[in-house]
This record gives structure tokens, sequence and C-alpha cells, in this order.
């Protein structure tokens, strides 16, 4: 199948800022061992990735908006009927310690509704992609989520909040209960790669808490056109601007929910 203008578009700004970012992640690999660190120099490294993506999408697509993690949002000519969803780094912490697991994200928001989306590992040279009524890919490899229907079975994925966050004891109890049923639960720290890994088949579902439009908007619909879902934890809304997110190979999805309920619930009533 033929990919879209705007797919195109997009891979083509994520391609050229992964360059960008390889360069610089072999640097910061070489910073790890000084006194001082590679945090200044991993924050760069962020702007610089945005920048090269926001000119290049501005350049293709001069009237469209964008929402992005440095920027913010910044008003197009479509008068908000299209805009990009941008995170230039998706797991700055992974990548300021050397470690190669982070990615690049693009969305396209449409009258408020996400039509394409874009996750791309550059260490790895997977690109996660879909359109809205066309499925998901790796590339050309068609994604569908995993069959697995039992959370006795399941490997599930989070995300942490930071330590003085007010979701952190929320986190803590929801974490132990996913525990005790489950043969593991891992903590990746790219949530947008976490949930292309789901819709891969790798995991069969990934929640965290405390997110942004930008860390959600592409990983939402790969998943669903990977035939998944993908809901807030409270499994009501979409995900995208909710703060939080459950999604799933849809199996597990509403046992893991009450299992989470619950959990908070306990907790609360402690």
């Amino acid at each position: 199948m033929a990919l879209s203008a705007n797919m195109n578009v997009m891979i083509r700004a994520a391609e050229k800022a992964a360059r960008s970012l390889l360069r610089d992640f072999g640097e910061v690999e070489q910073l790890q061992v000084s006194r001082k660190g590679p945090g200044d120099f991993v924050s760069n490294a962020d702007h610089r990735s945005e920048d090269i993506i926001y000119t290049e999408l501005l350049k293709a697509r001069p009237d469209f908006g964008f929402l992005m993690e440095e920027r913010g949002a910044v008003k197009g000519k479509t008068d908000g009927a299209a805009r990009w969803i941008v995170d230039p780094l998706d797991g700055t912490l992974n990548f300021l310690h050397g470690i190669p697991h982070w990615c690049i994200t693009i969305a396209l928001e449409e009258n408020n509704e996400i039509t394409a989306g874009i996750v791309y590992d550059p260490v790895r040279d997977e690109m996660f992609r879909a359109e809205k009524g066309n499925g998901a890919f790796m590339r050309n490899k068609k994604l569908h989520v995993s069959g697995r229907g039992q959370l006795e079975t399941a490997m599930i994925v989070t995300g942490s909040p930071p330590a003085q966050a007010e979701t952190r004891d929320q986190f803590l109890a929801e974490y132990a209960a996913v525990q005790t049923r489950t043969p593991g639960v891992r903590r990746m720290g790219a949530a947008a790669l976490d949930m292309a890994y789901v819709a891969a088949g790798r995991f069969e579902a990934f929640w965290e808490r405390g997110l942004h439009p930008w860390d959600m908007a592409a990983g939402h619909l790969i998943v669903k056109e990977a035939q998944g879902r993908s809901t807030n934890i409270a499994g009501t809304k979409e995900p995208t601007f909710e703060s939080n997110v459950l999604c799933s190979n849809g199996l597990v999805h509403d046992d893991l929910r009450a299992l989470l309920a619950k959990a908070s619930k306990n907790k609360d009533a402690a």
C-alpha cells in the first residue's frame, strides 16, 4: 500500500531528526564517563531534534499548527483543523544514560481526531506507523496485537511517576497488584515505544499516568489500528488528552482496568 503524502512528510522529518539524535547519542555515551555528565548536552539534543522536525513539517505543510513538547502550542492557519503533535525525544532519561531505548513520535490531528502517527526507534531503525482505517505497520510489516487473553500469561509494561508526584503511592499499589497476577511487569522508560510494542504483540498491555498528548497521540492510533484497545485508565475516553493511558490487545483490557481500580481503591481505604 502506497503511503499518503502526510505520512511521507512525517517519516522524512523523523528520519532527518534521527540522524542528529544518533550523532548526539554517540557523544552522550562518551560523556557518561565524565564528572560533569551529559545533562545539558541532552537538553540541547532534544531541542535540535525538535527544531529539525518543526522546520521540516512547517516547510511541507505551512498551514498546519503544532503541539510540541518544547514549543508548546503553535497556532496554524487552518484554525485548528490540522496540527502536528510532536515529541522529538521520548525516553530522555534513557538517552541521558546511554541506554538505547528512546524514540521520536509524531501524530497528525485533524478536526480533533488523530488520523496518522509514527513512533520511530532510530537505534533499531524500527518505524511504527498507522493511518486511520489503513492498519498499523512496522515499515512494511503489518502489525497485530497479541492473542494472549489471560493476565496470568500477559507481559505488562508501565511507566512510573517521579518520586515527588502525587500519584506515586497510587502507582506503587497498582504495580504490586499487577505483579501478583502476571508473569512480569516491565518499566522501559519510553511511553510511545511501549505503546508501539503493544501494537506489535511484544507486550499485552501498557498503563501510565502523568503523560502528555505528545507521549500518547501516535501510539494510541497505532494500537487501535493493530486491532488493540486504547483508552484512559478508567476505560471511558480516548487517552490522548486525558493525561493517562491504558492500551492493550483488548483481551486483557477489562481485567487489567478492574485490577488497577481495585488497587487504587484499596490504597485509599488503607
